[in-house]
């Protein structure tokens, strides 16, 4: 007995050497030059500071009080969102019974006996005893089984994170594009009423100036085509404010919503250190957490090669077998040491396939932070393009809105004068200011997508 012990003993102390008790740590990733700097076309961001947009609550960047309560209201009610907590619970479930898998389990096995030798007078064996029985841990089987089911409560837990706050950006950006269809919607309604003034102008020219036929229905023309995208710009604006209505978890509606002028986002940011993305990104955290969650199962895995020692035993009121009675009080305890020899290949391919998945998830990991620089990269680009285009265009409006109005003068003071010169003029400006609107949209979104790109920050 004393030899067995010791055979046990040495080989629990020779797996610890090999690594099947210790716990899960990060691997090794390169994370430099993660971010691409905007500046350059080939440099990285070389980024030191820790007060990201990702730290930033919510409520600090997305200050509109419609958009506030859209987002409240998505929070409460989108049917994703409440699937991913229904998540967390079936993960703290799990836990909680790899948690009590240390301790014995218990069950009552009363069994009851009536007998008779030919036909004579009958038996009565009976039992009542309460059954336990008790794994002891030596080799890291339950303790890796729990730590596993840490790992994947962990990853449920950044699953439901990654969802609260891919529903904060998609609602923000859906308010946003809403907002842009809006003022796109007063733009072209103030252009139709400019270019039916302009059509105005050039019947009464014709009829009293002698202007040609041409340029009174190119004007018209012209009027009828801006009225046109009139419904289609209504129709987006339907169908935004239904989808909108789906990721709040209502039935379509129409949306309360602000002015695109009157919005305020930040316009300074940090990216912090790239590590900082694999803490505060849930998905890129919940990808770290499957890995930690297959590491745990390579080691269940090389468990299995070894011995499983249970203890078991009963204590109940029996008649012992039909010669006592009343029953007494019977006792047994036993314990067994089972030792895998021959398994047909089984557990060896079962630790083959947990280290195969244990790779995958490390490449799953690995592509999940490269993805999450490239998306920090691809926002802050748009931000910076956009800022860039929206202030140019600013000066271009200005002076296509001059160069209306002095085409519509020149043309009220000279009947010669080249009519297609205001409808020119009054299509680029619409054109113009309809781009101004859309690159406007695109520097908030890039907001919305560098706070998704960052982590999502505090909920």
């Amino acid at each position: 007995m004393k030899k067995t012990l010791f055979v046990i003993l040495a080989a629990a102390l020779t797996l610890n050497s090999c690594g099947i008790y210790k716990k899960y740590q990060r691997p090794d990733l390169k994370t430099d030059g993660l971010y691409r700097d905007t500046a350059s076309l080939a440099g990285t961001l070389a980024s030191s500071d820790t007060t990201t947009l990702g730290s930033t609550p919510w409520r600090e960047i997305f200050t509109d009080p419609y958009l506030q309560a859209l987002i409240d209201s998505g929070l409460n009610n989108n049917t994703d969102l409440l699937t991913a907590a229904l998540s967390v619970q079936q993960a703290e479930a799990m836990l909680k019974a790899a948690r009590l898998a240390f301790y014995p389990s218990f069950q009552f096995a009363g069994t009851g006996t009536l007998s008779s030798w030919d036909f004579g007078k009958a038996t009565k064996i009976y039992s009542l005893p309460i059954q336990a029985s008790w794994n002891a841990d030596i080799f890291g089987s339950l303790t890796n089984a729990k730590r596993a089911q840490q790992a994947a409560l962990l990853q449920s837990q950044d699953y439901q994170r990654a969802v609260k706050t891919s529903l904060i950006a998609n609602i923000a950006n859906s308010y946003y594009s809403l907002l842009m269809l809006d003022k796109q919607l007063e733009i072209t309604k103030n252009t139709e009423q400019l270019t039916k003034q302009t059509w105005d102008m050039m019947a009464a020219q014709k009829q009293y100036a002698g202007a040609d036929e041409s340029s009174v229905q190119s004007a018209k023309a012209n009027y009828y085509s801006v009225k046109a995208s009139i419904p289609e710009l209504q129709r987006q604006i339907r169908e935004a404010e239904n989808s909108l209505s789906v990721l709040l978890g209502e039935a379509p509606h129409s949306i309360p919503r602000g002015k695109l002028e009157n919005q305020s986002l930040p316009t300074k940011f940090s990216t912090g250190v790239p590590l900082q993305v694999l803490a505060n990104r849930p998905d890129v955290h919940a990808k770290e957490m499957n890995l930690a969650n297959c590491y745990y199962n390579v080691n269940q895995a090389r468990a299995a090669f070894y011995p499983s020692i249970n203890i078991t035993g009963q204590a109940g009121w029996s008649n012992n077998n039909g010669l006592v009675n009343p029953g007494k009080i019977l006792a047994s305890a036993i314990g067994s040491l089972t030792q895998p020899i021959f398994m047909r290949g089984q557990l060896t391919a079962q630790l083959k396939v947990a280290k195969a998945q244990q790779e995958a998830a490390f490449l799953a990991w690995k592509q999940s932070v490269i993805d999450a620089g490239s998306e920090v990269s691809n926002a802050l680009m748009l931000y910076q393009t956009s800022t860039e285009r929206v202030n140019l265009q600013n000066v271009q409006i200005a002076s296509l809105q001059r160069n209306v109005e002095v085409a519509q003068k020149m043309f009220k003071m000279d009947s010669n004068y080249n009519y297609l010169n205001v409808i020119s003029a009054q299509q680029s400006l619409l054109s113009a200011q309809l781009s101004n609107v859309a690159d406007q949209f695109y520097k908030m979104q890039a907001v919305v997508n560098l706070y998704y790109a960052l982590g999502g920050g505090q909920q």
